[in-house]
């Protein structure tokens, strides 16, 4: 099992940038794909990015891709996402979830694990 804590989430003008951080628990972070899933109110969850066990294939939703960024660092345990040319529309609670099964997935029922979410607000 692996517990997950995002940070970086905040209140950014429109076009500006933020990076959020994806911390885990445990001692076998390499064997989880990670996404970063998000939710906007009264909308259903939205895949955004995600990134293989070793950090080399990622998937993009067509809303962010060229606009953000999934890597992660298997030494420190974290996962993240570099998030530019912000949009009024990313505002939304995004969270870090994490499947050892399977591989790269886009579909956020396929995650096992979450963590509590961070807001991001974009203002324009």
């Amino acid at each position: 099992q692996v517990q997950l804590v995002e940070s970086g989430g905040g209140l950014v003008q429109a076009g500006g940038s933020l990076r959020l951080s994806c911390a885990a628990s445990g001692r076998t972070f390499s064997s989880y794909v990670m996404g970063w899933i998000r939710q906007a109110p009264g909308k259903e969850r939205e895949f955004v990015a995600g990134v293989s066990r070793s950090g080399g294939p990622t998937y993009y939703a067509d809303s962010v891709k060229g606009r953000f960024t999934i890597s992660r660092d298997n030494s420190k345990n974290t996962v993240y996402l570099q998030m530019d040319s912000l949009r009024p529309e990313d505002t939304a609670v995004y969270y870090c979830a994490a499947t050892n099964i399977g591989g790269l997935t886009p579909t956020p029922g396929r995650y096992d694990y979450w963590g509590q979410g961070t807001q991001v607000t974009v203002s324009s």
